[in-house]
Protein backbone atom coordinates (compact mmCIF):
# COMPACT_ATOMS: atom_id res chain seq x y z
CA UNK A 1 0.00 0.00 0.00
CA UNK A 2 1.26 3.59 -1.08
CA UNK A 3 1.73 5.62 1.88
CA UNK A 4 -0.67 8.22 0.69
CA UNK A 5 -3.29 5.35 0.72
CA UNK A 6 -2.39 4.40 4.11
CA UNK A 7 -2.39 8.17 5.67
CA UNK A 8 -6.13 8.63 3.54
CA UNK A 9 -7.52 5.28 5.14
CA UNK A 10 -6.51 6.07 8.52
CA UNK A 11 -8.09 9.68 8.26
CA UNK A 12 -10.94 8.20 6.72
CA UNK A 13 -11.26 5.59 9.44
CA UNK A 14 -10.64 8.12 12.23
CA UNK A 15 -13.28 10.47 10.17
CA UNK A 16 -15.97 7.60 10.19
CA UNK A 17 -15.63 6.88 14.39
CA UNK A 18 -15.57 10.21 15.25
CA UNK A 19 -19.16 10.94 13.19
CA UNK A 20 -20.15 7.65 14.99
CA UNK A 21 -19.38 9.25 18.47
CA UNK A 22 -21.23 12.37 17.44
CA UNK A 23 -24.08 10.47 16.34
CA UNK A 24 -24.22 8.45 19.50
CA UNK A 25 -24.06 11.79 21.42
CA UNK A 26 -27.24 13.13 19.36
CA UNK A 27 -29.28 10.26 19.67
CA UNK A 28 -28.80 9.64 23.32
CA UNK A 29 -29.89 13.76 23.84
CA UNK A 30 -32.88 13.21 21.61
CA UNK A 31 -33.76 9.64 23.71
CA UNK A 32 -32.50 7.51 25.36
CA UNK A 33 -33.86 4.38 23.52
CA UNK A 34 -32.61 5.84 19.92
CA UNK A 35 -29.31 6.13 22.13
CA UNK A 36 -28.94 2.51 22.70
CA UNK A 37 -30.39 1.63 19.69
CA UNK A 38 -27.35 3.41 17.94
CA UNK A 39 -24.48 2.16 20.37
CA UNK A 40 -25.54 -1.28 19.64
CA UNK A 41 -26.32 -0.83 15.54
CA UNK A 42 -24.10 1.74 14.21
CA UNK A 43 -25.90 1.56 11.03
CA UNK A 44 -28.79 2.23 12.37
CA UNK A 45 -27.31 5.40 13.77
CA UNK A 46 -27.00 6.84 10.20
CA UNK A 47 -30.06 6.09 9.04
CA UNK A 48 -31.47 7.78 12.34
CA UNK A 49 -29.10 10.88 11.53
CA UNK A 50 -30.96 11.27 8.16
CA UNK A 51 -34.27 11.52 9.67
CA UNK A 52 -32.90 13.65 12.32
CA UNK A 53 -31.03 16.24 9.60
CA UNK A 54 -31.37 19.58 11.32
CA UNK A 55 -29.64 17.83 14.82
CA UNK A 56 -26.96 15.56 13.18
CA UNK A 57 -26.29 16.99 9.52
CA UNK A 58 -22.99 17.41 10.68
CA UNK A 59 -22.20 14.51 11.66
CA UNK A 60 -24.00 12.87 8.46
CA UNK A 61 -21.41 14.68 6.64
CA UNK A 62 -17.94 13.91 8.14
CA UNK A 63 -18.65 10.53 7.71
CA UNK A 64 -19.57 11.70 4.24
CA UNK A 65 -15.83 13.02 3.80
CA UNK A 66 -14.86 9.73 5.58
CA UNK A 67 -16.41 7.23 3.16
CA UNK A 68 -14.57 9.39 0.35
CA UNK A 69 -11.17 9.02 2.09
CA UNK A 70 -11.49 5.21 2.44
CA UNK A 71 -12.73 4.76 -1.23
CA UNK A 72 -9.55 6.90 -2.51
CA UNK A 73 -7.37 4.85 -0.58
CA UNK A 74 -8.56 1.54 -1.41
CA UNK A 75 -9.83 2.17 -5.25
Amino acid sequence: MEPLSAVCLVIGVVLLVISWLLLLQVSFDSDYSWGLATLFLPPLAYLYGLFRWNRAGEAILVSLVGWVLVLLALG
